[in-house]
């Protein structure tokens, strides 16, 4: 891989340590993935201004992603590290070990103002690999010892694992988080997410969450073009999404960046070559469906949402009470970090929580840019 190249003078050698062990596990989840532990030298990304995104700062603990979504847009990112944007990405998986410590000591630099971080933003943070890694409790744990606002897109079962730091996390500051579910076909889950939990299961931890007393959103995403976007389809995704206690719905339409385009064409000819000549309609002007279509889908799922009293998602996220649970938010043993001016901070008792920091950009109508919404 490229970070073990000799000659470091490029920029994706600076990520990385010139050490990183490779390792294959020969049980039947990671069957046929291989992990590159590295120890990275930042974790906190800041997201070029000119990107649409709806915030400007985020986490990645993992490059390359198991969940194999045929479509994901940061495909093109294994391309730096000399690896194919296929195959690989969903094999190759880097793994920054180092994640959490690295993020305890950026968040307490003189000159991080506690921005919102978001995560699952270009690969899943909660794919499989997280169940044998375990980077996001000492990544939540320093969220929460900060009382930094955070939030997390995950298509992954396991962030029930975490219910409790993200419960504790919320009594601190503003947590936002969302699952991605763009439709429930059973047939066209398996051949173009073959990684991830269902549809079902992912309902399943959105409603649990609800009934945990922690708010979710939902992403529908993404909609597929001539597959999942039929009004019938529509409204009975909508309709399970709904039945879960979500608190908003916010449906994003496919798009096809170079990295993932070739791919999903690839898998489109395969599997449903009738529809290769309209997709290349539908996208000949670009990585994005035209905005007609766009808001004819945006358009149908408010209508299907409304009608299920889930509305359009309003809100960066929550805060709970926390009068509701008087336990300590860490480990007794673990001493209150002090804040600007010596001011403790975290959950044990902060005299005054910070308000509810918003993304920093508001988001921007397709087609003023070339980036949306990441789709896992």
């Amino acid at each position: 891989m490229r970070w073990d190249q000799q000659g470091r003078g490029d920029a994706t050698a600076a990520l990385f340590g010139t050490d990183a062990v490779t390792r294959r596990f020969d049980t039947p989840e990671f069957r046929g993935i291989t992990f590159h532990e590295v120890r990275a030298k930042s974790i906190l990304n800041r997201v070029p201004g000119a990107s649409r995104m709806p915030f400007e700062w985020t986490v990645n603990p993992y490059r390359g992603c198991s969940h194999a979504c045929v479509y994901c847009f940061a495909r093109k990112t294994h391309s730096y590290l000399d690896l194919d944007t296929g195959h690989d990405f969903d094999t190759q998986i880097v793994v920054k070990t180092n994640a959490a410590e690295l993020l305890r000591r950026e968040l307490a630099a003189p000159r991080w103002q506690g921005d919102h971080i978001a995560m699952g933003t270009n690969v899943d943070c909660y794919q499989r690999a997280e169940g044998r890694y375990q980077l996001m409790p000492g990544i939540l744990a320093a969220l929460r010892d900060r009382a930094n606002p955070f939030s997390i897109l995950t298509k992954g079962s396991l962030i029930l694992r975490d219910l409790e730091l993200v419960r504790q996390a919320a009594r601190v500051t503003e947590v936002s988080i969302a699952l991605s579910v763009g439709f429930l076909d059973g047939e066209l889950w398996r051949s173009v997410e073959s990684g991830t939990p269902s549809p079902q299961t992912r309902l399943a931890v959105c409603r649990t969450l609800s009934e945990n007393g922690i708010p979710s959103s939902v992403l529908m995403a993404p909609v597929l073009p001539f597959l999942s976007d039929s009004p019938e389809q529509l409204r009975a995704t909508v309709r399970a999404i709904a039945a879960t206690g979500a608190g908003s719905i916010t449906p994003l339409v496919l798009h096809l960046r170079p990295g993932a385009r070739e791919w999903y064409m690839s898998w489109l000819a395969r599997n449903h070559p009738h529809l290769v000549r309209r997709y290349e309609a539908l996208y000949a002007g670009g990585s994005y469906a035209p905005t007609w279509y766009q808001r004819r889908i945006t358009r149908q799922v408010h209508e299907f949402a409304a009608e299920f009293g889930c509305g359009p998602a309003r809100g960066t996220g929550f805060r709970q009470d926390p009068r509701e649970d008087r336990e300590p938010a860490r480990d007794q043993d673990q001493a209150r970090p002090q804040g600007r001016g010596g001011r403790a901070q975290g959950p044990a008792g902060a005299q005054e929580p910070p308000a509810a920091i918003p993304a920093s950009r508001p988001p921007v109508e397709p087609g003023a840019g070339d980036t949306q919404l990441t789709l896992l």
